[in-house]
């Protein structure tokens, strides 16, 4: 999947720039996430197909959904989902590449902070970068755990406050960014301590399966760009079913 990924990833991108300006696009490529999945999959999880089973895919929180269209190509029954309202291009970009490339996947416009189904049953759903983004993290996880058997989640995590005043590394906690705060992008809200993720996940119905720290792993904190941190797990539904 790796080697497949090195060789779409590009051609992906040159199709994007002889479409629209770079400005259009989502601006980080999803697909790079593929490099850690390496490094957070054992035994038996390392098998993609086996993960997915014969249930189709959801690529949650798609942004242009190269993701989506990776898993497309490689045979997988896939449904993207993203927010039309927050998407970056109201997700014209999705439907773009999708009619350009002939993909066939599905595309789909929801608010996952909302929503109280998704549009099927899947064996895996990837949701990642997209927790701290949401309102409501705790309501979504539990639609996602009705609704997926699997996910690979990512989000970023902090072991120690923005003034460095305070260890959150053990504590059952999330941090509310203030408006500005991250990026100056008000969409960013929560993020949790490692704990509090553990904690997040198992009261809204998931076990954890497979865990990874990746960025600063020392003193990571919730805003800084140089103290950034970030969690990969693969977890399993108790609710699915």
């Amino acid at each position: 999947m790796n080697e497949f990924a090195l060789q779409f990833a590009p051609k992906l991108a040159e199709l994007k720039a002889a479409m629209e300006p770079e400005r259009f696009w989502y601006p980080h490529g999803t697909i790079n996430n593929i490099g850690n999945f390496g490094a957070l999959l054992t035994g038996g999880s390392r098998d993609f197909g086996k993960l997915v089973g014969d249930r189709p895919v959801a690529d949650i929180g798609a942004a242009d959904g190269d993701m989506g269209f990776l898993l497309d190509a490689l045979g997988f029954d896939v449904d993207i989902i993203d927010y039309g309202q927050t998407n970056r291009n109201c997700l014209w970009g999705a439907w773009r590449i999708k009619k350009s490339i002939g993909a066939r996947l599905s595309i789909h416009d929801i608010d996952i902070d909302t929503a109280a189904r998704l549009p099927r049953r899947y064996g895996l759903a990837m949701f990642l970068g997209i927790l701290y983004h949401l309102k409501n993290p705790y309501g979504a996880l539990e639609t996602l755990a009705r609704s997926a058997e699997h996910a690979i989640i990512s989000t970023r995590v902090a072991r120690v406050t923005t003034d460095r005043s305070t260890r959150l590394d053990n504590v059952p906690v999330a941090y509310l960014l203030s408006g500005d705060e991250l990026t100056a992008d008000p969409s960013n809200y929560w993020i949790f301590s490692a704990a509090g993720l553990r904690a997040l996940l198992d009261r809204t119905g998931w076990d954890i399966v497979d865990w990874l720290h990746i960025g600063d792993t020392a003193d990571s904190d919730p805003a800084s760009s140089d103290r950034d941190e970030r969690v990969f797990c693969l977890v399993r539904s108790r609710t699915f079913g």
